[in-house]
Formats: C-alpha cells, structure tokens, sequence
C-alpha cells in the first residue's frame, strides 16, 4: 500500500449541509430553523444554564458555607511507604518514586510500622509518625 492509495473508511466522510438554497434541497426557506422566535435568528447563542427566562437551578438551590482558598492540601505518604527506602527521604525522593505530586507539599502519616533506622525530611509530620520514626531510630 502507497500513500497516495490511502482513503477513508466508507462512510465516514459526510458532504456539507448547504442549508438556504431553495425549496428543492429540502432545505430551503427557514433552512432548518423553524419558525419565527429567539432561536431563528441570527447571533443566537444562549449561555450555559439558561433556561428560557426561568430562574436558573443555580440561583434557586440555597447556598451555604464557603471555600478557604488558604487551605493547605497535603500529599499524604504513609510510615508503611517508607520501609524500601535506602538513605534519605526527602520530598524530592518521593516524588521520584511517583508517591507524591509535584507542587504540594508533603505529610507524613503513621499507618504501619518502621523496622530500620531512616532519616526523613518532610513538610509536616503526624504525632504517630513521628513517634514511629523516632522510635525505629
């Protein structure tokens, strides 16, 4: 097979809709608009939610509470992810070994049990993981 042999799957390729070119195109007059109203005419476009002049759902369900846009997420890396560890562990080895994310900072948490002795540096540490690090020496 050459390149100039290559075609595309049959019927995958659809001619374009001439709309408005008289009434024999089936077409014609309206051009698939209907009648008269808002959708009939030109520029039309409606924005996301509308709903004919309804108050919108977004508008009639009450709202409550708010978003703290200064809260902090942490990526969360658990005692027990630690144990294959050899030397340091810092943020930039986790994120080597795809546990974290780029960007965020990283806590500690003490699920599991430590058997060796391992330096860890980290953003925040939970009061059992610390305890459990600091206990496996």
């Amino acid at each position: 097979m050459k390149l100039h042999e290559l075609s595309p799957a049959k019927g995958s390729k659809h001619s374009r809709k001439r709309v408005g070119r008289g009434p024999g195109s089936g077409l014609g007059k309206t051009a698939g608009k209907g009648e008269k109203g808002q959708r009939s005419r030109s520029g039309y476009s409606r924005r996301p939610g509308f709903e004919g002049g309804q108050m919108p759902l977004l508008r009639r369900v009450p709202k409550r509470g708010f978003t703290n846009n200064f809260k902090v997420e942490y990526a969360v890396v658990n005692v027990s992810d630690l144990v294959d560890f050899e030397g340091a562990i810092t943020p930039d080895a986790l994120l080597e070994r795809g546990l974290v994310r780029r960007g965020q900072p990283v806590k500690i948490l003490g699920n599991g049990e430590l058997s060796k002795a391992v330096t860890v540096s980290a953003h925040k540490f939970s009061g059992s993981a610390r305890a459990k690090i600091e206990a496996a020496g």
